[in-house]
C-alpha cells in the first residue's frame, strides 16, 4: 500500500510538470502572437493595412489583402494558444487538487512533503509564466485604434527591466518577497522534512511560526506589482491577467498549509 501511494504521488507530480510545462509553452506562444498582432496594429501596420485594402478594392480582389490575411491568421493562432494555455492551467489545478486530497491519505510526514513539492512546482511556474499583459492604445482619426505599446509582464522579466530602468527599490522589493523568500521558504521546508531528526530542524519551528505571519506578504507584493505595471501617464491601457498569477496564488495558499503541517511534524518528534 505504501509503495502504491508513492507511485501515485510520483505520477501526479509528473502530471503537474507536464501540464505546467505545456501551459507555459502555449502562454509564451500566446504572448508572441499577441506581440505580432500589436505590431500590425501600430501606426505603420494600420497604414499599410489601409493601403492594402485600397489596393485590393481597386483591383476588384485580384490583389489579395495580405495584411488582413496575416492578421486573421495571427488572431486565430492567438485564440488557439490562449485556449490551450488556459486548458493546461485548468488540468494543472485539477491535478493539484487531487494531489492535495490524496496526500491526506498518507502519513503526516508524507502528506507534508507532498504538499511542499506541489507548492514548489506551483511557485516555479508562477515565476516563469507571464502574469500580466498591458496594451496602451489610442484612437487616431482615419486609422482607428492604434496600439502605442505592448508588454507582457512576468515576475522575473519585470524585475530585470525595473533594474535596467533604474527602479531599484521596486525591483529589489519584488525580488525579495516574490522570488528569494518564497524559494528559500519552500526549499527550507523540504529540507527540514528530509532531515527532521536533526536538532537544527527543531530550531526551525519558531522560524516557521514567525514566517507564517508573513505568508500574505507574497500576495500583497504581487498586488502592488500589478497596480504599478498597469499605471500609465496617458492614453488608454488595457491589462489582461495571465496564468502566472494563478500559479503564484496556488503556491501562496499551499505554502501556508504546508507551514502548518510541518509544525505538526516537528512537534511530534
Amino acid at each position: 500500500m505504501k509503495i502504491l501511494r508513492i507511485i501515485t504521488i510520483f505520477i501526479l507530480l509528473l502530471l503537474l510538470g507536464y501540464f505546467g510545462a505545456n501551459s507555459y509553452h502555449h502562454a509564451k506562444l500566446y504572448e508572441s502572437t499577441t506581440a505580432s498582432i500589436a505590431k500590425h496594429s501600430d501606426i505603420n501596420g494600420l497604414t499599410q493595412g489601409k493601403l492594402d485594402t485600397f489596393t485590393s478594392v481597386i483591383s476588384f480582389g485580384l490583389i489579395k489583402n495580405r495584411t488582413k490575411e496575416k492578421l486573421d491568421e495571427l488572431k486565430e493562432q492567438q485564440n488557439s494558444h490562449k485556449t490551450d494555455s488556459q486548458e493546461h492551467l485548468y488540468f494543472f489545478m485539477v491535478t493539484l487538487s487531487i494531489l492535495i486530497i490524496f496526500s491526506f491519505t498518507c502519513s503526516l510526514l508524507g502528506s507534508t512533503l507532498t504538499l511542499a513539492l506541489g507548492s514548489l512546482m506551483s511557485l516555479i511556474f508562477g515565476l516563469l509564466n507571464p502574469i500580466l499583459m498591458v496594451t496602451i492604445h489610442k484612437e487616431v482619426e482615419h486609422l482607428g485604434d492604434v496600439i502605442l505599446s505592448f508588454e507582457s509582464k512576468g515576475i522575473l522579466g519585470s524585475i530585470t527591466k525595473l533594474f535596467e530602468n533604474g527602479e531599484h527599490i521596486v525591483a529589489l522589493t519584488i525580488l525579495l518577497f516574490s522570488v528569494i523568500l518564497p524559494l528559500f521558504k519552500i526549499i527550507t521546508l523540504i529540507g527540514t522534512l528530509l532531515f527532521k531528526s536533526s536538532a537544527f530542524s527543531h530550531h526551525l519551528i519558531n522560524f516557521f511560526r514567525h514566517i507564517g505571519k508573513w505568508s500574505m506578504i507574497d500576495v500583497f507584493v504581487v498586488a502592488i506589482f500589478l497596480v504599478y505595471l498597469t499605471s500609465n501617464k496617458g492614453s488608454v491601457s488595457h491589462a489582461e491577467i495571465q496564468i502566472g498569477l494563478y500559479y503564484f496564488l496556488a503556491y501562496v495558499m499551499l505554502s501556508m498549509v504546508t507551514t502548518i503541517q510541518i509544525q505538526r511534524v516537528l512537534t511530534q518528534e
